[in-house]
């Protein structure tokens, strides 16, 4: 059942016109006498538990509703028996410290799940269980119940702070499980959650999941730098960059899912976490094989005062495996290091027969139309924009949108992009490494531009359609406009698709500037 809180006079609460008069004497006789009413308009039935608070409860499976509205009545409302036989009923709440306080915007309105219970302490956290949930349902939010119920978590953590004169010096080392956290997704078991997770195709939303795991790394990081006692250090620690992430098996949306992390490697003033998704099912029982996506997060600190680096807490691996990964992220950070010198290099012309290669055909497209490849397309016509408004909704607890929406609304556009242009539901196979240049804040435009940059047809039942979305941050007032993001998504198509005849196009650029982002790509995907 999926909840609703909207105001009374909401056209989603239509009455039978025909019958409005009889119902509304027959609401006047029992307002009084604080009983129960069953409506002969079979619309919905209702309770008065008093004089000002009204319970409605739709003779439907698509509605449950509990009006919390009128501030003055103290008393929560309770659901008649009839309305708890509904199979999933969330109830609206409000937190008060005092009973006779009057209401104010600041009060936190949770949502207590019947389903599952609320947060435990212990790990893993339920991703069913926030007391938030079902809050990417409700219109105008943008976030899941996950990634609410990490922030909750993290706002806890800056109750208690380092002390001035501590904020610098009091630095410790931390092995990498006391910053291990993982979250449990019980799709078996919770039909609600589950619709939240799943696309038209049954299939996991591969978008939602990324912005799970940027917020799952972003509460880790600030686990680390916690001290023994709690108290946190007045920091702010941002996502710096994602590194490939490749599925190694399809993603169910109907069984049970596991997230979790842990800082692997600390420098100066950056850490790098690394993510884990596993999920057992029947096709692969063996905890062994369980492991479905593996990603690495780079978090750099800054003073949140002055906004230069910060030093970090240090990581001292224990085990080997820990020690192991400690080596291989040391040398990522190498690597990374070195390309972005390498990229601050001056272009030579070397790879002047490729681009001339890339674009003989593009040049016939642009100059003999109709002596044109008809298995192949410009780039410039796979193209595809979404441009949106940064609201306070997508804001993290540092009043910026949070890396997780970013990648959320990149991954979807591609998708979107890779769906028009195969014309079959594509299957997400792997994100390239992720760069946040800038950032973005709230009230900033924000522009998502994407295209099939190039398809590799070399298995005909596998063909691969690699996708480019690049996030502008947009400032009218400024007349100015920045790259935030870049991100380079790879989809295939299903092998069904292919046998009934479906054909993947060749994609080829029309201008050096694209043929030049299509070798970029091409040999950014052989360095790997």
């Amino acid at each position: 059942m999926i909840p609703l809180k909207r105001p009374l006079s909401h056209p989603s609460f239509i009455f039978n016109k025909s019958n409005s008069k009889s119902l509304r004497s027959l609401i006047k006789n029992t307002r009084s006498t604080n009983e129960t009413f069953s409506s002969p308009i079979p619309i919905f039935y209702f309770k008065f538990s008093d004089s000002t608070m009204p319970i409605f409860a739709a003779n439907s499976s698509s509605f449950s509703r509990v009006n919390t509205h009128f501030p003055d009545s103290v008393n929560q409302p309770t659901l008649t028996s009839k309305a708890q036989t509904f199979p999933q009923i969330r109830t609206f709440c409000v937190k008060r410290t005092n009973p006779n306080a009057e209401l104010s915007a600041s009060n936190d309105i949770p949502i207590v799940s019947t389903v599952s219970g609320p947060i435990q302490t212990s790990q893993p956290i339920d991703a069913g269980s926030s007391m938030r949930k079902p809050i990417s349902l409700w219109p105008g939010m943008y976030h899941s119940p996950v990634t609410n119920a990490l922030w909750e978590a993290r706002s806890s953590m800056f109750e208690k702070s380092f002390a001035e004169k501590d904020s610098q010096t009091e630095l410790v080392a931390k092995t990498p499980s006391m910053s291990r956290t993982s979250i449990a997704y019980k799709f078996s078991s919770d039909y609600i959650l589950r619709e939240q997770y799943k696309n038209p195709w049954d299939e996991m939303r591969m978008g939602k999941l990324l912005e799970d795991l940027d917020a799952l790394a972003g509460t880790i990081s600030y686990k680390h730098c916690r001290k023994d006692d709690g108290a946190t250090r007045p920091i702010l620690l941002v996502t710096a960059s994602v590194d490939k992430m490749v599925l190694k098996k399809p993603i169910r949306v109907d069984f049970d899912l596991k997230i979790s992390g842990a800082v692997t490697w600390v420098g100066r003033s950056s850490m790098e976490i690394q993510m884990e998704v596993t999920q057992s099912t029947p096709d692969s029982p063996d905890p062994s094989d369980s492991v479905a996506l593996v990603a690495n997060f780079t978090f750099v600190a800054r003073d949140s005062k002055t906004g230069k680096s910060a030093p970090l807490n240090q990581i001292l691996p224990e085990t080997e495996h820990e020690k192991l990964l400690w080596k291989e992220a040391e040398e990522r950070n190498k690597m990374r290091k070195q390309k972005r010198v390498a990229e601050k290099k001056d272009v030579d012309n070397r790879d002047e027969d490729r681009l001339n290669t890339l674009l003989a055909e593009g040049r016939v497209f642009c100059d003999m139309p109709a002596l044109a490849d008809r298995d192949s397309i410009l780039i410039r016509d796979t193209r595809h924009e979404n441009s949106l408004m940064c609201q306070p909704q997508q804001r993290n607890i540092h009043g910026r949108i949070f890396g997780g929406f970013l990648m959320r609304k990149a991954s979807e556009l591609a998708f979107s992009n890779a769906y028009a242009f195969a014309g079959a539901a594509p299957c997400f196979m792997e994100v390239d490494h992720v760069d946040f240049f800038k950032p973005v804040d709230v009230g900033n435009f924000l522009r998502f531009k994407s295209c099939v940059l190039y398809t590799e047809l070399e298995n005909p039942m596998k063909p691969l359609i690699n996708v480019e979305v690049v996030a502008h941050v947009t400032r009218p007032e400024l007349r100015c406009s920045e790259v935030s993001n870049k991100f380079y998504f790879t989809f295939t198509v299903r092998p069904d698709a292919m046998k009934e005849g479906l054909k993947i196009r060749n994609v080829v650029p029309a201008t050096e500037e694209e043929a030049r982002r299509v070798l970029e790509r091409m040999d950014a995907e052989r360095s790997q």
